[in-house]
């Protein structure tokens, strides 16, 4: 671990420990943080074996504490949010979406550089791939957000939840997870048109199909088990 690995992990210590300092609502704020409790020792150990790049680190950093602050004053409730409802002329507090927004934004550069470090994806598809993983991880965390709730009481299920009256909360945030991750991919291959030669030739080369390519489902099973049936 490096000191820029150090520092990062001090910031997000001290702001756990500052959004654990007499939380707007204790009960929210354990099961916002419930995630976090998971997630960070699994960066943190997976970082042994697979180390991301000081940016990826920094992004997953920097959602981390925004998450934090949410958790401590309850997504409804965080000062900046109110702030943001007034620059857009909104009629709720603006934090929740602020947060989605910036899952897609910051955690959409990292799943890209999994997926073309492991499974060496690569042209459109390192652009596409990582757009529709955020949008799958941020309906996965939509659908734990309504079983936990069910299970809770209904004043911290609510606290939790952080609807504010909107029925289509959910959507709504899935939704501005969805932008900062195209966005997120925009800003990357504008970067990648700009400093690499081979950009557009790459895109054009992940849409060709590799010679001998066979198709698999039926065809592949047959091959496994031997079988000569059509």
């Amino acid at each position: 671990m490096t000191r820029y690995h150090l520092g990062l992990l001090l910031a997000f210590l001290i702001a756990w420990i500052w959004s654990a300092i007499h939380p707007s609502f204790p009960r929210d704020w354990f099961l916002e943080n419930v995630l976090v409790l998971i997630f960070a020792p699994i960066v943190l150990l997976l970082a042994r074996y697979f180390r991301l790049s000081n940016l990826s680190y920094t992004l997953i950093t920097l959602f981390m504490i925004l998450h934090l602050v949410g958790a401590h004053y309850t997504y409804a409730e965080v000062p900046f949010g109110y702030v943001l409802q007034r620059w857009l002329g909104a009629d709720r507090n603006m934090y929740d979406r602020l947060v989605h927004f910036s899952f897609g934004f910051l955690i959409a550069y990292p799943i890209r550089e999994v997926f073309m470090r492991l499974a060496k994806t690569k042209g459109f598809w390192s652009f596409y791939l990582p757009f529709d993983v955020t949008l799958a991880f941020s309906a996965a965390y939509e659908i734990l957000e309504w079983v936990v709730a069910s299970k809770v009481e209904p004043a911290s299920a609510m606290a939790y939840l952080g609807t504010q009256g909107d029925i289509w909360d959910a959507q709504k945030d899935m939704l501005s997870a969805g932008v900062g991750a195209v966005l997120a991919m925009v800003v990357i291959a504008l970067i990648n048109w700009r400093y690499n030669p081979g950009f557009l030739r790459e895109v054009k080369d992940s849409f060709s199909i590799p010679a001998g390519d066979q198709p698999l489902g039926e065809s592949l099973l047959r091959k496994w088990t031997g079988s000569t049936r059509p």
